[in-house]
């Protein structure tokens, strides 16, 4: 584990951030504000993560699967009425509102995703820091 800065990661990561922002902006529900978003959020986060860490592909999305699922299940127990933070609109967009077993799912089918997409490019023999 070494701390390098990967600007193809980085890129990707500016990409995904701008797309979930129109998600949020411009969609107010449905499947892709409320699945795809939390889908593509995975990845936003795994490129953030490997832009600056370059380690195995697996610590990445498992890091990145571990903060995804804390901050679900932190929904279930009201954390942002506890921090009193219910109002604070940020605090909504990042940790969300309601406690959803789909978006564990979306979640989950985002790091697969993302951990196939690396692995392909690892077995045609691409470089790690060519990769995605």
């Amino acid at each position: 584990m070494a701390f390098e800065f990967n600007m193809r990661y980085f890129l990707w990561f500016l990409f995904l951030l701008a797309t979930e922002t129109a998600i949020a902006i411009f969609l107010k529900s449905g499947f892709i504000r409320h699945t795809f978003g939390d889908f593509l959020v995975v990845i936003l986060l795994y490129c953030f993560f490997r832009s600056f860490w370059n380690t195995k592909p697996k610590i990445v999305g498992i890091t990145v699967i571990l903060i995804a699922y804390t901050i679900e299940f932190l929904q279930l127990f009201n954390f942002l009425e506890y921090m009193h933070l219910s109002h604070s609109t940020a605090a909504k967009l990042i940790f969300g509102n309601t406690f959803q077993f789909g978006d564990l799912l979306a979640y989950t089918l985002g790091i697969i995703t993302i951990l196939f997409i690396e692995h392909q490019f690892n077995s045609n023999g691409t470089s790690q820091n060519s990769r995605f």
